[in-house]
């Protein structure tokens, strides 16, 4: 299951032929080829450039305010 039998694909053609026409889809395809064609070019084009997206640096970590430093020196005993 999952996978499209050669009739599955059959009625899918006669449903997309009754839908747009046979005139229109010589030129639907045509679009689409140079669409595809055009789509190309500019992955093309990035991949060349050896551009990467810019990355935005993650924030820098926060600095502990003063209560919640520990001084090594200091022990947190109180008298009783």
């Amino acid at each position: 299951m999952g996978a499209l039998s050669p009739w599955h694909w059959a009625i899918l053609a006669i449903v997309i032929i009754l839908l747009f026409g046979a005139k229109r889809l010589p030129d639907a395809a045509r679009s689409l080829g140079k669409s595809m064609r055009i789509f190309k070019a500019e992955v093309k084009e990035l991949q060349h450039d050896g551009t990467e997206p810019p990355v935005t640096p993650a924030p820098p970590a926060a600095t502990p305010v003063q209560s919640e430093r520990v001084d090594p020196g200091h022990t947190d005993a109180r008298p009783a």
